[in-house]
């Protein structure tokens, strides 16, 4: 049974490497039938020899192919992998910076999102924990004017 009976497969990568094989071999097998009109003391032996020739080239740039596709699969796993942590992540402070949030910040911040608006940013202080850039400041130690 030749390979080039087999049927295609259904993953893209090899329909694609299975249609140009099969493109391939019709083609340069149309070339070699010409030639072997031509010269009718070739023998059946020799074209088969070709074709034999032409799948294993196929073949070889199948292999490359896959391993190609496997390599970009196992960067693409790495950035699925790391996209899933940093999501983690930002989902953690998240749930922190709402339990920090006021009532009154929750509800500007609904507010906010329903109408699509982007943040204001806050001038006027109100109500809540303080921010930790506030928490990060160290205490200003001047007790009056400077002279």
């Amino acid at each position: 049974m030749s390979s080039m009976n087999t049927p295609c497969y259904t993953v893209a990568m090899d329909l694609g490497v299975c249609q140009l094989r099969h493109f391939s071999i019709s083609f340069l097998s149309s070339l070699l039938s010409a030639d072997v009109k031509l010269d009718n003391s070739s023998s059946g032996a020799s074209v088969v020899a070709i074709d034999n020739k032409i799948e294993q080239a196929m073949d070889l740039v199948k292999s490359h192919l896959m391993y190609a596709v496997r390599e970009e699969v196992e960067v693409l796993k790495e950035q699925i992998k790391e996209l899933i942590d940093r999501n983690s992540q930002l989902e953690q402070e998240n749930t922190l910076l709402k339990t920090l949030a006021s009532p009154e910040q929750m509800a500007q911040f609904q507010a906010q999102v329903q109408t699509g608006s982007p943040p204001a940013p806050s001038t006027s202080a109100t109500p809540g924990p303080p921010s930790t850039a506030a928490l990060a400041q160290p205490p200003s130690h001047s007790a009056g004017p400077s002279a």
